[in-house]
């Protein structure tokens, strides 16, 4: 469907028989159906991520109201349908992609950043401690550091 309203509708008549018969006369029917099952799918659960929602019209057909404004070129159409498709993608929407192969696999994964995660987890689950010195006290105060005015000279 959402091919047809970015992409097919900008089509010229030639393009869209050359599409026609690369697909046959049985792909044809099979997308027409496809179209059909996808908006009636469509208006029973509509998709809050979905460019495009539908709604019934006062005669029973399915009419399609659009959030956003309709393309105005073939470019500008292509490029909204390649970025729906990438959304779809990412959202976990496709289901010809086993995402398995790719969610179980951890060469895939940033190590760098889990281990930077981990150890940030860690520290920050420690307490401030004091280092003491031999009698119990900070090390400021014992014996080995007397004398000492506590002035830096760099």
């Amino acid at each position: 469907m959402l091919y047809d309203r970015l992409i097919r509708r900008f089509q010229t008549p030639a393009e869209r028989e050359a599409e026609g018969r690369e697909k046959g006369y049985s792909g044809i029917l099979e997308a027409d159906l496809y179209r059909s099952e996808a908006k009636l799918d469509a208006l029973r659960h509509p998709d809050p991520h979905s460019m495009f929602t539908y709604r019934r019209g006062p005669h029973g057909e399915i009419l399609a109201e659009e959030k956003d404004e309709i393309p105005t070129s073939k470019e500008e159409g292509l490029t909204r349908w390649r970025f729906e498709m990438e959304q779809r993608f990412i959202r976990g929407g496709d289901d010809d992609f086993d995402y398995t192969t790719v969610d179980d696999n951890e060469e895939y994964d940033d190590r760098a950043i889990e281990e930077q995660d981990a150890e940030d987890k860690y520290f920050d689950g420690q307490e401030p401690e004091f280092v003491m010195g031999e009698e119990g006290l900070p090390r400021s105060k014992s014996k080995e550091l007397e004398g000492e005015t506590g002035i830096q000279d760099f």
